[in-house]
C-alpha cells in the first residue's frame, strides 16, 4: 500500500487504540482468538497481514492473490488481493450446498402476511444457474451490464447472482424509481439487459413494474432484451424485446461453470445521488467487498435486515454478507405499517427473527403510532436490534431499545454508505461487555481510522472535538471509482484534503474517544460565527414527546450570516402548536444554545424523503430561499405531491410573519 494512505494517523492512532472499548467481533475463529485491542492495533498498523490473513481464511479462492493491497488516495487508486482469482456465487452458495445443501438460505416474508416462502442454499443454487444460462444464452458475457428492476425477492436475489456468476455487471434499479430515472441509469451503465416482474406488491397496492420498463426503454437503444417474471397472475403486453424469464428458465440447466474473477473485477455499480443532482454509479469489485461485506455482518439463525436490495444496505446485508456467511436472510416486501402498525412486530414473532436492521425513518414512524402494536407481539427470538440510513435521535433510539427490545437486546447505530461497502462505525464490535450510548455509532471497525479535519485541512487532535470526518487508510469494502468517470471519483473524495477519503459528514469525537455523526458537511451551518451542525439542533427538537420528526436547514441572514430554520411533524395529539414551539425553543437554548435556537419553526405534515428514507434537505432549501422555481432532480422523492403540501404552509407562514410586523 503507498506510505501516503498507510501512514496518515497513524501517530494518533497508537494513543487512541487504548480508548477502545466494548461483543464478539464478526471475523474468523483465528483472529477472533486474540483481543478487541489487539485486533483493531494490528488492523491500523499492519493492515496487509490483518486484511491478508482474513481474505485467505474467509473466502473460497480459485487462484491466492499475490498482493494485497496497493492503494493510493492521492490518484484515487483502490487495489486489493492482487492476482487472486474467484467467483462471488461460489461463495455465497456452492461452498453451503455442499456442506448443507437443505440449510435455508432465504425467507421471502411477502407483501400479505403469513405467505413467507423458504428457499434452501440448493434451491438457490439452482435458481441461479438456470438464470446465468438463460442470460448467456440472451446474449450477456462477462463484463455486460445488466439492470435489475424487481423489488425484493427470491428471483432478484437469484438475478444479482446469477450475474456474478458469468462475470457480468448488476446495477439493482430500485423498484420505485420513474421510468425517467430508469432510463438515465439504464442508459449511464449502457445496460444490454434488463429483468424485471410484470407486476410488483407492496403494501396492499399493485407496482405495474412493466410499464415504467416499458416506458423506460423506448429510450434506451443499448437494451437488447427485456427478461420479465412474474409476480402476479395478471398479463400484461408482451414486446419484441421481452422474454418470459420462468419459461426460459425452464429449459436451462441447474448446472453453470462459474467464471473465475480477478478480484479488481467489476461485481456490481449502484447509483447514488451527487450533490450536482446527477446521479453517479458506484462501483464495487469482487473479493474486497465481499470480504467486508460478510465480516461486518454478524452471523444469525435468522437475520432480519428490512431493507430494499435496490440500495447498499440491501446488497450487503439482505444478500452478499448474509450468503457468504451462511446465514438465513429476510426479503421483506411489504412495508412497516401493512397491513397495520404490527408488522415488523408480527413478521419477527412468525419468523423468529434473531437479528433486526432497520432505518430511523421506520422506527419513528412506528414510534408516533403507539407501543400497542409493538407489545402485542412475542419478540422473544430478538437478540440484537440495528439502525441504518442516518443518525438515529435520542428518543427513537430509547423507544426501539426499551419498548421494541424490552431492555435486553443490544441496539447498534451503524454509520457508514454506498462508498465505503459496509459499516464503518458502530458500537460492535468491541470489548465483552463495553457500554453502548443511545443514537451514538460509536466505535471504528477494523481497518477504519477516523480523523478529524478542520476547515484549513490540518487534523483536528485530542477529544471533544469535532470536524470534518475522514478516513486516513483504505480498505477492501471501498469503492473504486465512479463508472465512466474516474475523475469525479477523485473529486469527490479525495481532492477536499488530500491524502485522506472525505466522507461528507461531520462528526464528533467525544471526551471518552467515541464517534457521533453531527451529519452531511453541507447540512452545517454558520450561526454569528459558530458552527453547528443541524443534526444537532433536529436532536434536541426530536427528544420532545410530541415531536416525532425533524429537519432544520440554514439559510442566509442580514445580520447572522445564517440562520436555522426547522420544519417539524407534530403528533396528533401535539396539543397548541404556539406552545409546543415555544418548548422547541427553550429545548434547544438549553442543550446547546440560544444561538442555535432556529430563527422559525414550521410545522408539516411530513417531510420531503427519498424511497430510501432519507429527508432531501436540498429541496427545503430551495423552497425557503425561493428556488422552489428549479427544484433540481426530485425523482427520488417517495410522493413529490409533498413539495406542494410544504410549498402552501410556508406560504401561509411568510404570511402570518409579515402580518406581524
Amino acid at each position: 500500500m503507498a506510505a501516503r494512505s498507510l501512514g496518515r494517523g497513524v501517530g494518533r492512532l497508537r494513543g487512541v487504540l487504548a480508548r477502545a472499548r466494548g461483543g464478539a467481533p464478526a471475523v474468523s475463529p483465528q483472529a477472533r482468538a486474540s483481543s478487541y485491542p489487539a485486533q483493531r492495533e494490528q488492523a491500523a498498523l499492519e493492515p496487509a497481514t490483518f486484511w491478508g490473513s482474513l481474505a485467505r481464511d474467509s473466502l473460497v479462492w480459485d487462484t491466492p492473490y499475490h498482493t494485497v493491497c496497493d492503494c493510493d488516495f492521492g490518484s484515487g487508486r483502490i487495489g486489493w488481493f492482487l492476482g487472486g482469482r474467484l467467483n462471488v456465487s461460489v461463495n455465497c452458495l456452492d461452498q453451503h450446498v455442499r456442506k448443507a445443501p437443505e440449510s435455508v438460505a432465504l425467507i421471502w416474508e411477502r407483501d400479505e402476511p403469513g405467505t413467507e416462502v423458504k428457499i434452501t442454499y440448493r434451491e438457490l443454487l439452482e435458481t441461479t444457474c438456470r438464470l446465468a444460462n438463460t442470460l448467456k444464452r440472451y446474449g450477456v458475457q462477462r463484463g455486460d451490464r445488466v439492470a435489475i428492476y424487481m423489488p425484493v425477492s427470491p428471483v432478484a436475489v437469484a438475478a444479482m447472482l446469477a450475474c456474478a456468476r458469468i462475470g457480468a455487471v448488476h446495477t439493482v434499479v430500485f423498484a420505485g424509481f420513474s421510468a425517467e430515472s430508469l432510463a438515465r441509469r439504464i442508459n449511464d451503465a449502457r445496460c444490454k439487459v434488463v429483468i424485471t416482474f410484470n407486476q410488483g406488491l407492496r403494501g396492499g397496492r399493485v407496482v405495474e413494474l412493466k410499464k415504467i420498463v416499458d416506458e423506460a426503454v423506448k429510450n434506451c437503444p443499448t437494451v437488447q432484451h427485456v427478461l420479465v417474471a412474474h409476480r402476479t397472475e395478471n398479463k400484461v403486453p408482451m414486446g419484441e424485446l421481452d422474454v418470459p424469464l420462468e419459461q426460459e428458465m425452464a429449459q436451462e440447466a441447474p448446472v453453470c461453470i462459474p467464471e473465475s474473477m480477478g478480484s479488481e473485477d467489476m461485481l456490481f455499480m449502484l447509483y447514488t445521488s451527487g450533490s450536482t443532482g446527477t446521479p453517479k454509479g458506484l462501483v464495487h469489485t469482487q473479493a474486497g467487498y465481499l470480504l467486508y461485506a460478510a465480516l461486518t455482518h454478524k452471523p444469525g439463525d435468522v437475520f432480519g435486515c428490512v431493507a430494499d436490495i435496490g440500495w447498499i444496505t440491501g446488497h450487503s446485508y439482505v444478500v452478499y454478507g448474509p450468503l457468504c456467511n451462511g446465514a438465513t436472510s429476510v426479503l421483506f416486501e411489504s412495508t412497516p405499517v401493512y397491513p397495520n402498525a404490527g408488522r415488523y412486530w408480527e413478521t419477527v414473532q412468525r419468523l423468529r427473527v434473531n437479528q433486526f436492521y432497520g432505518a430511523p425513518t421506520a422506527i419513528r414512524l412506528l414510534l408516533k403510532l403507539g407501543d400497542v402494536w409493538v407489545k402485542k407481539y412475542d419478540r422473544s427470538s430478538l437478540r440484537t436490534l440495528g439502525s441504518v440510513g442516518e443518525p438515529i435521535n435520542n428518543e427513537a433510539w430509547e423507544w426501539l431499545h426499551k419498548v421494541v427490545g424490552d431492555g435486553r437486546c443490544t441496539l447498534v447505530d451503524t454509520w457508514w454508505q454506498t462508498e465505503t461497502g459496509g459499516i464503518c462505525i458502530a458500537p460492535r464490535p468491541s470489548e465483552e461487555g463495553a457500554e453502548i450510548l443511545p443514537g451514538m455509532a460509536m466505535r471504528p471497525f477494523f481497518g477504519i481510522l477516523p480523523t478529524l479535519m478542520d476547515e484549513k485541512g490540518n487534523v483536528v487532535e485530542g477529544d471533544d472535538v469535532s470536524g470534518a470526518l475522514c478516513i486516513a487508510q483504505a480498505w477492501p469494502g471501498m469503492a473504486r471509482t465512479i463508472y465512466g468517470d474516474h475523475q469525479r471519483f477523485v473529486d469527490s473524495y479525495f481532492r477536499a484534503y488530500p491524502g485522506y477519503y472525505f466522507t461528507g459528514d461531520g462528526a464528533h469525537r467525544t471526551q471518552d474517544g467515541y464517534y457521533q455523526i453531527t451529519g452531511r458537511m453541507d447540512d452545517v451551518i454558520n450561526i454569528s460565527g459558530h458552527r453547528l451542525g443541524t443534526a444537532e439542533i433536529e436532536d434536541a427538537m426530536a427528544d420532545h414527546p410530541a415531536v416525532p420528526e425533524t429537519a432544520v436547514i440554514g439559510y442566509p441572514h442580514d445580520i447572522k450570516g445564517e440562520a436555522a430554520f426547522a420544519f417539524i411533524v407534530l403528533k396528533d395529539e401535539a396539543g397548541d402548536v404556539d406552545v409546543v414551539v415555544n418548548e422547541l425553543k427553550s429545548a434547544v437554548a438549553t442543550k446547546i444554545a440560544k444561538y442555535a435556537v432556529p430563527d422559525q419553526i414550521l410545522v408539516v405534515k411530513r417531510l420531503p424523503k427519498t424511497r430510501s428514507g432519507k429527508v432531501m434537505r436540498r429541496l427545503l432549501r430551495k423552497i425557503i430561499t425561493s428556488g422552489a422555481q428549479d427544484l433540481g432532480d426530485t425523482t427520488t422523492l417517495e410522493d413529490p405531491s409533498v413539495i406542494q403540501e410544504i410549498l402552501s404552509a410556508f406560504h401561509m407562514h411568510k404570511e402570518r410573519r409579515a402580518a406581524t410586523k
